[in-house]
């Protein structure tokens, strides 16, 4: 079952991360607006805010061990709280590392097709919300880094994956020449839902140096916050974030 948050929320050094915020926003509103008007909070339109996989399909394991799922869980936690503190309604579809899987399931197989589905529909339930799903990438290559924005084939992704993917440049890591890109059609989740859709691979657990940031509690709280000043800066009007149905 999904989870509403963020009415009220506690997080360390929130000055810190009010600090942060608010110059994200600023350089975000800085660069040249190419496609679409932004406007902070013109559209109460819920963030539906997906932490992939959990429970016993960890994801993609790090090269110390730690399992994609606990790190985007982190990732989705503080975002939600940053969003809370401005104001925008999110829902969480998971707030602990569990799967969404029915209780009918028996193999790790079904459990994550049970998952995906029920994902599916919870998104579906929620009237004009845009998805945010949090996931880490990997590589056999550890040379390979850097955040990346994939968009689903719905109304409005594209203009909000190409906005998050310059504020994560702008925001986080200035070298990073990585392009927002349509989701591959393989991508249960991102394929089968109707509103703005966008996943977010957060970086690489196969590279040493991004996978120790990536499980930092500081640079987690930083990827957060550029998250949410991108998200709070989004395209708006229905050209760009209209629902397909």
């Amino acid at each position: 079952m999904f989870v509403r948050r963020n009415k009220k929320f506690l997080l360390p050094g929130l000055a810190a991360l009010a600090l942060l915020l608010t110059l994200t926003l600023g350089l975000l509103w800085l660069r040249p607006k190419s496609h679409a008007a932004l406007s902070p909070l013109s559209s109460r339109a819920p963030l539906i805010l997906d932490a992939g996989h959990g429970g016993e399909d960890g994801g993609a394991v790090s090269v110390t061990g730690v399992p994609e799922s606990q790190i985007n869980l982190s990732i989705v936690r503080k975002l939600d709280g940053i969003l809370g503190f401005y104001g925008q309604p999110a829902v969480l579809l998971r707030q602990e590392d569990v799967s969404l899987h029915d209780e009918d399931a028996q193999t790790l197989r079904q459990k994550k097709t049970s998952d995906l589905h029920n994902r599916v529909e919870l998104v579906e339930k929620i009237d004009g919300g845009i998805l945010v799903s949090i996931h880490q990438n990997s590589y056999p290559e550890a040379r390979y880094h850097g955040a990346q924005v994939f968009y689903a084939p719905t109304q409005g992704s594209q203009a909000l994956g190409q906005h998050l993917q310059m504020a994560l440049r702008d925001g986080l890591d200035s070298e990073n020449t990585r392009e927002a890109k349509q989701i591959p059609d393989t991508v249960y989740l991102m394929n089968h839902v109707g509103c703005p859709a966008v996943l977010v691979e957060c970086g690489f657990l196969t590279n040493p140096t991004e996978e120790a940031m990536l499980r930092s509690e500081d640079y987690q709280r930083k990827l957060a916050a550029v998250l949410a000043g991108g998200l709070l800066t989004r395209p708006q009007g229905p050209e760009a974030l209209g629902t397909v149905r």
